[in-house]
């Protein structure tokens, strides 16, 4: 990516989704292959007077840790590592992975270990201000199906850093997806119907959130958390979901009384399995969303992009987000897309409200 390129997109996290004020102390997190935009967030978080904190990962070291590490360490939390998280006003997490599948040659439940061990920081760190971007690297670009300009290009269209003002144009996304929010917050029953989908559920006295670049840059959806117990149907999802390093295609699953009571995949079946079985709450829906992002078309393999694709949903086991009234707790928090672009539709208490992924009010 260009230099003004990266500038601009510095500058977007810094104030459009932060707000950097003079003294704060701000984590900056990433890989390796993220340095370009790394270099170009701690120039700017200095020149706002801030301190930036820099955590720069190496390729194969987590990997390495999980794989390697005795058991007893798997279950261990340095206080340092909560200390951090407690002690920085925001962060900013820059994602730019080398190879994206090398978690799959990990024990998934090591991995899930891992996973439990860390909630709190994950806990605290929802606390803060925060924002989640992703680095165009020659692994995502490959996982895609593009070249790396392509991809760049992508992401340049996704974030709207193609546009003459980017912060107006996620100002003016916001006010659009304001719209559907303000129908969705009356909503007390969905109805999700698609492709091997048929899914009840409710959103009564839950708060829609409008997402709308603030925490994740790219955004655009609106979302809630479920009531916990409501869940009722069965769900397969349109596109393979990656996480861990592992490609689940096929999922299918089964809800009762708001839990998952039966499950499938095409492939990696034993590493969901093991996710359903990371702590109590896995099983459980934590978030309902609504991909509503224009310069968002197609299936990447990342789903920071493809849960915003516009005329999806997306449905996430595990942790609800409070903010949203959700109260479920969990380790995990996947996210699961349904593509409704072609016969899918969605209800709400009884009236037809998206059709083949276009919304009919909002």
């Amino acid at each position: 990516m260009t230099d003004d390129q990266l500038r601009r997109w510095a500058d977007l996290l810094c104030d459009y989704c932060l707000g950097v004020k003079p003294g704060e102390v701000i984590a900056l997190g990433s890989e390796l292959e993220g340095r370009p935009l790394v270099e170009a967030c701690y120039r700017a978080i200095v020149r706002r007077g801030a301190y930036p904190v820099v955590r720069l990962d190496l390729p194969g070291l987590a990997e390495y840790f999980v794989e390697h590490a005795p058991e007893a360490m798997l279950s261990y939390l340095p206080p340092l590592s909560l200390y951090e998280a407690q002690a920085v006003d925001a962060r900013i997490r820059i994602a730019a992975e080398h190879d994206t599948k090398a978690m799959s040659r990990v024990d998934p439940r090591r991995q899930a270990a891992v996973d439990r061990t860390r909630a709190p920081l994950r806990r605290e760190a929802m606390k803060r201000r925060w924002v989640l971007t992703q680095f165009p690297t020659p692994a995502y670009a490959e996982d895609a199906g593009m070249s790396l300009a392509e991809y760049e290009a992508f992401v340049g269209r996704a974030l709207f850093l193609d546009r003459d003002d980017p912060v107006a144009a996620w100002v003016d996304l916001g006010r659009s997806q304001a719209g559907l929010v303000e129908f969705m917050s009356g909503v007390s029953d969905l109805h999700i119907e698609g492709p091997e989908t048929d899914l009840r559920l409710s959103v009564a006295g839950r708060t829609w959130i409008n997402s709308d670049g603030r925490r994740n840059m790219p955004s655009g959806e609106i979302f809630t958390g479920p009531v916990e117990d409501s869940a009722r149907g069965r769900l397969r999802c349109s596109f393979p979901v990656c996480r861990g390093g592992r490609e689940v295609s096929g999922i299918a699953l089964e809800f009762e009384g708001g839990r998952v009571v039966r499950a499938s995949a095409d492939s990696e079946e034993a590493y969901l399995h093991s996710m359903l079985d990371l702590d109590d709450g896995a099983r459980l829906l934590g978030e309902i969303g609504l991909g509503l992002n224009p310069g968002i078309d197609r299936f990447t393999g990342s789903i920071l992009f493809d849960e915003k694709i516009g005329g999806t949903v997306h449905l996430a086991l595990g942790q609800s987000y409070p903010e949203t009234g959700g109260v479920n707790t969990s380790a995990l928090h996947w996210d699961l897309i349904l593509d409704l672009r072609r016969g899918g539709r969605i209800t709400a208490d009884g009236s037809l409200v998206m059709e083949d992924g276009r919304w009919l009010v909002g």
